[in-house]
């Protein structure tokens, strides 16, 4: 659906809505490295914001609570990686919103994805809650951490509004090009979490309880922080009464975006559930170096993730004002730069594999040790695919074509799994290593077959 401006009250709102960053104008690639230092520090935060737990218990508790905290976040993570997805489903659609000057749609869609959303939220929350057990039994919870992982997850399960609620105000300043407010306020979060976990963990010795607790009370703070800020310093992109009410239009369109980007997010998560149940087959010094590998393949997937969030609101604002050629433009400037990116980050990952693992781990000798540096090593040989995957990825979100990076998104973790499950009892987590990096390969072969095929179609912007 193209967006127009037809009348003079609109166009005058799109002048003064210029106040946030405008990208349908000026340098591409100025526009994208700007957005995304603040997203690269966010997300950088974010993966120190999960990780903090797994460092608090691994130097004040044991190795078995470090353990349950790896398997309750894969278990975690496929309910925030669905509110995620749907957040960036949202996001899509209130940057077409804003390029096009639309702020009336906008607010409207504000009302209704977060109320709509909430209620959704809670309906999941119980329902994780419920089938906890299950889950559990499904990616086969070693026994000696039944306990600890329930505790942790019944706690963090029920603060998913809160987690939803940061998640949606997020998406919205980055819909508008606001990046650097949800940084300050994650960054707030982080530190409240660090000062709780401390005090729980390390104080009163909860464990993984006391973690629990302490996300809860950070996720809560920070869903909190944006309110504010957005009361405070972007009043105008607040619903106000008479944008509250129903537009079927607008919610099949928010609805239709947004579970597709959530499920594609979801299909991630849950190969990695899958993966991690096949990890769990074996012995507690390999669940431990995978939870320590993933903790630092996060942090270099913040680099990746945020450009492709940067490429989504790139594409979308300039369809929504029509700047087709620009379009273009977005995406041959992100594949340059995440080319360059990945470059780094991959030798990065290679050269500090060692003192990166003994940092996490809390020791630089010992099977879990030695499994962790070798996993690290060699998915590094291959980092550079999962960064031109995010161009991709981002680029497709952006036009409305979501249903292309859930396809990608599914084959890889599908390939993954299957090479996973059939090497790991040989070559253990070096398996894993290899069938995440030939999945990455298979990914970007297909959806770089894609983009040629369909790129006429794909940037006529008649996608929502």
């Amino acid at each position: 659906m193209k967006f127009i401006i037809r009348n003079a009250k609109r166009k005058k709102e799109k002048s003064r809505g210029r106040k946030s960053r405008d990208l349908t104008q000026g340098s591409i690639t100025l526009h994208m490295v700007k957005l995304a230092i603040p997203l690269i520090l966010g997300n950088i935060l974010q993966q120190f914001y999960n990780t903090i737990d797994a460092l608090v218990i691994g130097r004040y508790a044991g190795e078995l609570e470090f353990a349950a905290i790896g398997v309750a976040g894969s278990v975690m993570n496929l309910f925030l990686f669905a509110i995620i997805g749907a957040c960036s489903g949202i996001s899509v659609l209130l940057a077409r919103f804003y390029g096009a000057g639309d702020f009336s749609a906008f607010r409207r869609e504000h009302f209704l994805t977060l109320v709509f959303g909430i209620a959704i939220t809670i309906c999941g929350s119980m329902a994780g809650i419920l089938v906890m057990p299950l889950l559990l039994q499904a990616v086969q919870t070693p026994p000696e951490l039944w306990n600890f992982i329930s505790d942790y997850l019944s706690i963090v399960l029920l603060s998913l509004p809160a987690a939803y609620i940061y998640n949606f105000y997020s998406a919205l300043l980055r819909a508008a090009g606001k990046t650097s407010a949800a940084l300050l306020i994650l960054a707030l979060a982080v530190i409240l979490n660090l000062a709780l976990d401390l005090l729980f963990i390390a104080e009163l010795g909860l464990g993984t309880s006391g973690a629990a607790y302490a996300t809860a009370a950070a996720q809560a703070a920070s869903a909190g922080f944006c309110a504010l800020y957005l009361r405070m310093a972007e009043p105008r992109l607040l619903f106000q009464r008479k944008d509250c009410h129903m537009d079927r239009d607008l919610m099949h369109r928010a609805f239709r975006l947004s579970s597709v980007t959530s499920l594609s997010q979801s299909s991630l998560y849950i190969g990695k559930l899958l993966v991690q149940a096949i990890i769990n087959t074996t012995e507690t010094p390999v669940i431990s170096a995978f939870t320590a590998a993933i903790r630092i393949e996060g942090f270099a997937n913040s680099f990746g993730d945020s450009g492709a969030a940067v490429t989504s609101v790139m594409v979308s604002q300039n369809l929504g004002a029509e700047q087709k050629e620009r379009v273009r433009g977005c995406f041959r400037s992100s594949l340059s730069l995440l080319l360059i990116m990945g470059l780094a980050v991959s030798g990065v990952l290679f050269f500090t594999a060692r003192s990166s693992s003994g940092f996490l781990l809390g020791s630089s000798s010992g099977p879990a040790y030695e499994h962790t540096v070798q996993y690290i090593q060699i998915i590094a040989l291959f980092y550079t695919l999962c960064f031109t995957g995010n161009t991709f990825a981002g680029y497709f979100e952006g036009c409305g074509r979501v249903f292309v990076p859930l396809i990608g998104a599914a084959g890889h973790m599908s390939l993954r799994i299957l090479l996973s499950w059939i090497f790991l009892a040989p070559y253990q987590l070096n398996a894993v290593a290899v069938s995440t990096g030939i999945g990455w390969v298979s990914v970007n072969l297909f959806w770089g077959l894609w983009y040629w095929r369909a790129q006429k179609n794909v940037e006529k912007g008649e996608l929502l």
